[in-house]
Parts: structure tokens; C-alpha cells; sequence
């Protein structure tokens, strides 16, 4: 639809439809994806932006996502739930690899600069996990291109890396897709991987037998 199609009503209509379905009105990206409403770019066109026509509308709740409460409860969410599943991804690789091989929040210099989540000793070849939780599709992306800077340096070359993704709301099949399309390409030896493609791949590891 052209964007002066899009009237002030109807994209009242639109918010608040979502607030219906969601009990809350949508982000930038929630606009996006939302084929009741415009595009945030054609909202910024033609209404000043999101957060101006929040107000222009006299919308209750947050008018700016991004600060305040709302913004610091939703990180703190993230960071409760990224927490949890490490733990979980920590007792299945000291079960799968024994503790002495499991090495959590591993350094890989002693400045400390360089480091990954997990890093396993195994007799066929030692890896690194460096695990995240991406709201969203569009933000997987953001953090394969921030953490394909984070490995970068020689040290972290040395190994395999594999990029635990955690959002259990993107399935395979699309992660597939969105790394095969991606400009910046992954290095031969990363992976992003699901929780349950991960324990595929560590099966085939042959793990050190404790003494």
C-alpha cells in the first residue's frame, strides 16, 4: 500500500488491533511484520516516526522501547533466561565430556580479551560454543556480524567455533536459509547450531576417558 494510503486512522486501527492480540503495542521491528500497519520507514515518512505518532495518538504505556523500564525489565529478562540455558548447556557437556574437559567462560589469553563461552577437550578435536539468544531473526543477524568480529583474532582461529543459537522460535530450517544468504559469510569452521543440533554434533566427539 502507498504510504499515503495510510491515514491516521487507519493506522490507529492497526496498533491497536495488535495491542489486542498482544496487550501491548509493537516495536519497530513488530511493525515490520505486522501486515496491519506500515512499514516503520513509511511511518517515519509520513509521521515523524514511531515515538512521535505514539504520542500524536495519546497511546498509554512506553512510547520509546528502547529506554527507560520497560527497556531495562526486557534486558534483564534476556539476561535471567541466557543464564538459565547456559547452566542447562553446562551439565549436558561435563555429563557428555567429563568436568576436567568442560571449561565455562574459557580465556583464550591472559590479558583476558579474548574469550568464549565453553570451551571442550576432546580426543577428535577440541571446539568452543559461544552461545546467544536473538530476539528475532533480524537480530541473529546482527550478532553473527558483532561475534564474527569478536573471533577474529589468531588465537580464537585455532579451533572450531560453534554459534549456539537459543531462540527455540526460529526453527532450523530458516536459520539455514538466513546464514546461506548472508553477505558476510561465516568461516569454514563456524557453525551456528540449535541446542539439539549441537548434542548431534557432540555425539560424534570422542570424549577423554577419566582416570
Amino acid at each position: 500500500m502507498n504510504q499515503y494510503h495510510w491515514t491516521l486512522e487507519k493506522v490507529k486501527n492497526g496498533l491497536e488491533k495488535f495491542y489486542k492480540e498482544n496487550n501491548r503495542y509493537p516495536t519497530a521491528t513488530e511493525v515490520n511484520e505486522f501486515p496491519s500497519l506500515p512499514s516503520s520507514r513509511q511511518i517515519e515518512r509520513r509521521f515523524g516516526g514511531l515515538v512521535k505518532l505514539r504520542k500524536t495518538l495519546k497511546l498509554s504505556g512506553p512510547w520509546d522501547f528502547t529506554k527507560g523500564a520497560y527497556s531495562s525489565l526486557r534486558a534483564k529478562t534476556i539476561n535471567t533466561r541466557a543464564h538459565e540455558k547456559e547452566k542447562v548447556i553446562y551439565g549436558y557437556l561435563i555429563k557428555r565430556f567429563g568436568v576436567p574437559f568442560v571449561h565455562r567462560e574459557y580465556f583464550f589469553t591472559d590479558d583476558r580479551r579474548a574469550r568464549t563461552d565453553f570451551f571442550i577437550h576432546c580426543q577428535n578435536g577440541n571446539f568452543s560454543v559461544d552461545v546467544f539468544c536473538p530476539k528475532d531473526k533480524h537480530n541473529l543477524i546482527n550478532c553473527l556480524n558483532s561475534k564474527m568480529k569478536t573471533y577474529g583474532d589468531k588465537l580464537t582461529l585455532q579451533y572450531p567455533v560453534i554459534f549456539l543459537m537459543l531462540n527455540e522460535n526460529i526453527p532450523e530450517g530458516e536459520i539455514a536459509d538466513l546464514v546461506a544468504n548472508k553477505k558476510n559469510k561465516l568461516r569454514s569452521y563456524q557453525e551456528v547450531m540449535t541446542l539439539n543440533q549441537l548434542k548431534r554434533f557432540c555425539e560424534e566427539k570422542i570424549p577423554f576417558e577419566l582416570k
